[in-house]
């Protein structure tokens, strides 16, 4: 498969569809020392904040990745095709802290162009970013109450900003 670099300003993507149906793949750490994790994502949103094209993702305290997006300054997010749905659901569900999930998954890790965390031969799409910002999401807030029943262990997730630093995609399904 041929990546080539897309400008943000170009990418085409129905972001709701992709983060709902056929979610992202997270990773964070660094790929030179091997020391990463990934899971699946399927909460998040993409756009523009502080004038800056970003991605905003979310972690539970309680997830192994949270480690990671504590210590280390940057992420990706990959896509991948249909067939990797079940391999996707399994990173999203199992721990790191327990198994080595990343080679169990026969994904391939390989660096990225911008940042220190890796991306995946496998992948669709990688977008590399930046954390800018970061803050805990906390239930006094809710103003829709019902969010609450999504943290019946009330593991609330931190939201982290961060800004596209670079993407690669099949050009033809991309833009």
């Amino acid at each position: 498969m041929t990546r080539e670099t897309i400008a943000p300003k170009e990418l085409r993507l129905n972001a709701i569809r992709q983060w709902e149906d056929n979610w992202f793949l997270l990773s964070c750490g660094d790929f030179q020392k091997n020391t990463f994790n990934c899971m699946t994502i399927s909460w998040g949103s993409m756009g523009v904040m502080w004038n800056k094209p970003i991605i905003q993702v979310v972690v539970r305290p309680t997830r192994h990745t949270y480690l990671f997006m504590e210590k280390y300054p940057d992420f990706t997010i990959c896509t991948f095709g249909p067939r990797y749905k079940r391999i996707l659901n399994i990173l999203g569900s199992k721990s790191g802290r327990e198994m080595d999930k990343i080679n169990k998954s026969g994904l391939t890790a390989i660096p990225s162009i911008k940042v220190a965390s890796p991306g995946f031969t496998e992948a669709d799409l990688i977008i590399e970013c930046r954390i800018i910002a970061k803050a805990p999401i906390r239930p006094e807030y809710f103003i829709d109450t019902s969010i609450g029943s999504n943290y019946p262990s009330k593991d609330y997730h931190t939201s982290y900003f961060g800004e596209i630093v670079h993407i690669e995609g099949q050009r033809e399904q991309y833009t």
